[in-house]
């Protein structure tokens, strides 16, 4: 997937907020916009988040070769990502296929990194409450594994706990990866 559009690039990174989340499955699209910004910026160091009240987002503004890249976490619970994601959209004039989505997916490995171009939600509440405020399932995606849960423990319960200390080992490896990609992307490569 090439991106050659030079709009602004708005990328979202999912999760949950509050302390009791950090660190748990569900998160780890905030955790790769985390790794983009540390890897952003200029002289004066790495893209800094601030939080914007307004657009219920935390974000960062950078530029990434010579295009304006908008990083957002929002503020509110992944089932409710649409809201922040279209003001977002709104507010900085970026069209639906120049935002980008960094999630969690149940249906891929721990560790894998997939992207994708619209099409099916895979039963992602946070990717079917930003479709439904976008208007549209045709926004890219950066897909991080966490794989399935073990025996017959729900998936909702699954997402929200701590990655296990055989995944976390693993954790900056896949976290790069997603970073390397977004990075790749954004800058037309």
């Amino acid at each position: 997937m090439k991106n050659t559009d030079r709009s602004p690039f708005l990328v979202v990174g999912l999760g949950n907020p509050g302390a009791q989340y950090e660190g748990t499955r569900h998160n780890v699209g905030a955790m790769v916009l985390d790794e983009v910004a540390g890897r952003c910026g200029g002289p004066a160091g790495p893209a800094t988040f601030s939080t914007n009240r307004k657009l219920n987002a935390r974000v960062a503004e950078t530029r990434i070769g010579d295009r304006q890249v908008i990083l957002a976490v929002p503020r509110s619970y992944m089932n409710q990502s649409g809201g922040p994601v279209k003001a977002l959209a709104s507010y900085y004039r970026v069209p639906a296929g120049s935002v980008l989505v960094v999630h969690d997916e149940l249906d891929l490995d721990p560790g894998t990194v997939k992207m994708k171009s619209g099409g099916g939600l895979n039963s992602h509440n946070g990717l079917r409450d930003i479709a439904k405020s976008l208007g549209t399932r045709d926004f890219q995606r950066v897909q991080v594994g966490i794989g399935r849960p073990p025996g017959r423990m729900a998936p909702a319960s699954y997402v929200l706990k701590p990655f296990a200390k055989s995944e976390r080992a693993e954790l900056p490896i896949t976290l790069a990866d997603a970073a390397d990609r977004i990075l790749d992307l954004a800058d037309g490569r």
